[in-house]
């Protein structure tokens, strides 16, 4: 995420989407199996019906959970982590101000949990992406386009990380900024073998700065002026951060 200020910030700026296979009908005329196949067996085991009250009970309280973090993300946003209250969270999610207490520590301990679960969805997302990908081109691409993505579906989190890193416990803020790190270098290791014989730190300085392009869009995208769709911004970011990831080194001046 970009800096603000003179602050100290972590070393970057601030989904997966369930696969289903097509279910398997059985041909007119054959007799079904007896034992149902596998698929509808753990189809039947996952149904509310045939859990357990502890597995139900613990589904409920990770729902619970989640909907405060995402509560979380929107009342720091608009009002600053400072001025939102335990009564402010439970009442967004559902729930008085005390029960939040059964699923963190206090306020301090939920805006922990909201930086650091995103920070690692984001380093686990993009090392998916690299070892899903046929070389580096399309490494860096794939890469681009799952940042967009995060950017666009969590303008929320991206002003949080922004504005309220610092009221992290430091314990809190040092793992976020391990996260981070290695969220940044996953880039430059695909950066290094399109940009070969650059050093390190200009290709970090690549990432960052494309980094700063993308989580712009909290304030480009839906608050500067008039809107932009996302189905048109969505492509202008990822051609703008590929360019600026891809474009050539200016040479350095002659002493």
């Amino acid at each position: 995420m970009s800096n603000t200020g003179t602050r100290e910030q972590p070393d970057f700026e601030m989904r997966d989407v369930p696969v289903t296979d097509p279910s398997q009908t059985a041909r007119i005329g054959t007799q079904p199996p007896e034992t149902p196949p596998a698929s509808a067996q753990a189809a039947s085991a996952q149904s509310p019906a045939s859990q357990s009250p502890s597995t139900q009970r613990s589904q409920a309280k990770e729902n619970r959970r989640q909907a405060l973090l995402s509560a979380a993300a929107a009342l720091f946003a608009a009002e600053g982590f400072n001025r939102v209250s335990l009564e402010d969270l439970g009442a967004a999610a559902g729930v008085s101000g005390p029960a939040v207490y059964r699923h963190f520590a206090g306020k301090q301990a939920v805006l922990g949990a909201l930086l650091l679960s995103v920070s690692q969805e984001l380093l686990d997302g993009g090392r998916r992406v690299v070892v899903e990908s046929e070389g580096a081109a399309a490494a860096l691409s794939g890469l681009v386009e799952f940042h967009v993505d995060f950017a666009l579906s969590n303008p929320d989190v991206i002003r949080v990380q922004d504005q309220d890193f610092s009221n992290l416990a430091q314990d809190d803020q040092a793992e976020v900024r391990t996260l981070q790190r290695n969220y940044v270098e996953l880039w430059v290791e695909v950066l290094a073998r399109l940009h070969v014989d650059t050093e390190a730190a200009e290709l970090r300085m690549r990432a960052h700065a494309s980094f700063g392009l993308i989580n712009s869009t909290p304030h480009s995208v839906r608050t500067h002026g008039r809107r932009i769709a996302v189905k048109r911004a969505r492509p202008l970011l990822e051609s703008m951060a590929l360019a600026a990831l891809l474009a050539p080194a200016v040479p350095a001046p002659h002493s």
